[in-house]
């Protein structure tokens, strides 16, 4: 580890990984760093990636791909459900990743194409000059050392304790943290190929919970629930504990994970003078399903993108990073996180009778141009009631 580098990345996870690994093949010096004394433990996610979305950065590799997805299922609180195959779930199917390789896979990439990487190395603080960020004291085996750096990225997750120190406000509603509970269990009966969702306020209060395969007889089961659902006797852990009592009553659990995930919109800017906010640090979760790991690839890949253009031209304040906070915005990824959490807050209001009723609604459809914007018009045309809602969210949406 040197006292000074290009770009210091706080943080191992995918969005740390992919902006290591494309600065450093841009031919820059980049110091990446992670908390934990390894990358990918413990795992913080159900695991989940489409197959598009994950090849735009990195070739699918059986050696951290759990299962692949065929078909995904919806499950209404009144337990009918709704089958969609390969053809029409689109993004809804894909890969489960074995996070602990997967993760350690993009690090190695990173170390690969030039990057230093340190486990177990704590940011405690950031270096700051004349109101700019340039770098970091690192905590190392209880060793304090500063390095200095023309950009540093913090990709220190949903807890991001340095964007906070930087005085940039990462303040998250307790309504809008989903509070989760995940079990890795083996030993029970599931569609190896299949993603299953189940909705419901007695299931999971303004949440859902989710069955993932990850090979022969073992998932991730989980649920996450609103943060201001949550207290004594009805945690997440409580709801999941009563599911696989009734599901699973013969699993074996072989890992436990509890943890908390934005489902907010994200903040309000992210980059300042010397610094780039990106992955789960950013907020860019999606809000509706919980999913990050391509936000976090994408918005890793684009900081490292707008770094490098600022270091060359020599101006690191926050106008010249700005494209970074502009650019996703803008995206794809950025609107579809604009809409969905639009979406989000329309379906957590919804009293049971009418999370039935568009379940219902939907299973007969029979689409053969299946999206978002047919299966709106159809479930109209069915549910007049809904007309108003759903016009009401559209507008809202654009």
């Amino acid at each position: 580890m040197k006292a000074t580098y290009d770009l210091l990345v706080i943080g191992g996870g995918p969005a740390g990984a992919i902006a290591a690994r494309t600065a450093a093949r841009a031919g820059h010096s980049v110091l990446l760093v992670e908390k934990r004394p390894a990358i990918g433990a413990p795992v913080r996610c159900a695991e989940g990636i489409g197959k598009e979305a994950l090849a735009e950065f990195v070739e699918p590799d059986e050696r951290w791909i759990s299962a692949e997805l065929k078909r995904a299922e919806l499950v209404g609180p009144d337990g009918v459900s709704m089958l969609l195959e390969a053809e029409l779930a689109g993004s809804k199917v894909g890969y489960i990743l074995d996070r602990k390789v997967f993760d350690r896979e993009l690090v190695w990439q990173a170390a690969e194409a030039g990057a230093d990487v340190m486990v177990k190395t704590r940011a405690s603080a950031p270096l700051i000059s004349h109101g700019v960020v340039k770098g970091a004291v690192l905590e190392v085996c209880g060793e304090k050392k500063k390095v200095h750096a023309e950009i540093t990225i913090a990709a220190d997750g949903v807890e991001s304790k340095f964007s906070r120190w930087c005085s940039v406000d990462t303040t998250v509603p307790v309504r809008e943290i989903m509070s989760s509970c995940q079990y890795l269990m083996t030993d029970i009966d599931i569609d190896e190929e299949c993603t299953t969702f189940f909705l419901g306020n007695e299931i999971a209060p303004e949440g859902y919970l989710w069955i993932f395969p990850k090979g022969k007889r073992t998932a991730n089961v989980g649920v996450g629930i609103s943060g201001k659902k949550s207290g004594k006797g009805h945690r997440a852990k409580d709801y999941l504990d009563r599911f696989v009592r009734k599901r699973f009553p013969d699993g074996k659990t072989i890992e436990c994970i509890v943890g908390g995930v934005s489902v907010c919109r994200p903040l309000a800017c992210t980059v300042a003078d010397g610094l780039i906010i990106a992955g789960d640090a950013a907020r860019v979760v999606d809000p509706l399903t919980g999913g990050g790991i391509y936000n976090a690839m994408f918005t890793g890949d684009l900081a490292a993108k707008v770094a490098s253009k600022a270091i060359g031209k020599g101006k690191v304040n926050a106008a010249a990073l700005m494209p970074y906070d502009e650019g996703w915005r803008t995206s794809a990824m950025g609107k579809a996180i604009e809409r969905n959490y639009h979406i989000k807050e329309y379906l957590i209001k919804l009293p049971d009778e009418k999370l039935n009723a568009i379940i219902h609604s939907a299973r007969s459809l029979d689409m053969k141009d299946f999206s978002t914007l047919t299966l709106v018009k159809e479930l109209m045309k069915r549910n007049p009631k809904l007309v108003a809602e759903l016009a009401v969210l559209k507008a809202s949406i654009g």
